[in-house]
């Protein structure tokens, strides 16, 4: 119907009943599902478009829908606002009687950081903000970072890999939309950039290597640094340095996982990657990574 209409539509399920097989999908949810269905028009700014924009963002977004779910036949506008980097993106939004109070409610959310629902006589607007997506810097082209950089694929995270050697820093290894990138230690930062969601995971196997690559990162104070292998390991790494002059400080303490990744009782290469990916996710969304059944409260604020 959306496609033969070209127009918006709020399709709602209510799955309160516990046979939910005339739906016939079994979400099997146990409450009432309000689902907007948009047109896709090529030719002009539409929600690929806003959310294309979202995605290619260096910080937070903002995305706006808006719809009536009182009058489900009533006019849907959808999505209709992107803001991103000090700019915005418009998709029918001059066309609506509230537009400036939904600009302003779209800025304080950029402002303050937190997705709202806000209201509009008879219709609501999902003011949602959008995390930047997170970079994931590979130190080490090893057998054992090709799982990491497909579980990274998978998150849609932003993964570059890196290292010294051109014969393990491929294309034909990594076949991922960031080509890997073979440098020195000492170049490593002339090839990427780097911002609050920067999560760099050493695994080259190499201790010469990843120690003068700390010497450069630490002083940026990256969010995220795991360092795969033995604890005494790093010890000795953070004591060689802080020897030759670079300064370890608290904030740097706070910022590295070594060992890397989350105790799940890894052996094997995927499960080592799953267990730093759980960790990095963690740590960006600031939770323990502990067991669900023991939380007191809801998992998702309101």
């Amino acid at each position: 119907m959306v496609i033969l209409q070209q127009e918006p539509l709020l399709v709602t399920y209510d799955t309160m009943d516990d046979d939910d097989a005339k739906l016939g999908v079994g979400l099997g949810c146990n409450g009432i599902i309000h689902i907007l269905i948009e047109p896709i028009n090529d030719r002009q700014t539409n929600p690929i478009t806003l959310l294309k924009a979202a995605i290619a963002s260096n910080g937070y977004s903002i995305l706006v829908t808006v719809f009536n779910i009182h009058d489900r036949k009533a006019s849907q506008p959808g999505s209709c606002l992107c803001l991103v980097n000090g700019n915005s993106i418009h998709n029918g939004l001059d066309d609506l009687a509230y537009r400036t109070e939904l600009l302003e409610d779209a800025i304080n959310a950029l402002n303050t950081q937190r997705s709202a629902i806000t209201t509009y006589e008879s219709f609501t607007a999902f003011v949602e903000c959008v995390k930047p997506l997170i970079s994931l810097v590979i130190l080490g082209a090893g057998n054992d970072a090709i799982p990491l950089t497909r579980i990274s694929a998978i998150l849609g995270w932003n993964t570059t890999v890196i290292d010294g050697r051109p014969n393990y820093a491929n294309s034909e290894r990594f076949p991922s939309p960031n080509k890997p990138v073979v440098a020195k230690p000492e170049k490593i930062l002339d090839n990427i950039k780097i911002n609050k969601w920067t999560a760099f995971v050493l695994m080259t196997h190499n201790y010469n290597y990843e120690i003068a690559f700390l010497q450069e990162i630490l002083p940026l104070h990256p969010s995220y640094i795991g360092v795969l292998g033995p604890k005494n390991k790093l010890e000795r790494m953070l004591d060689e340095l802080e020897s030759n002059g670079t300064t370890i400080t608290e904030r740097n303490l706070h910022t590295i996982y070594g060992p890397v990744g989350l105790d799940i009782g890894s052996e094997t290469s995927e499960e080592i990657a799953l267990s730093i990916a759980a960790e990095i996710k963690a740590v960006f969304s600031e939770r323990n990574g502990h067991f669900l059944k023991y939380k007191n409260n809801v998992i998702h604020s309101a």
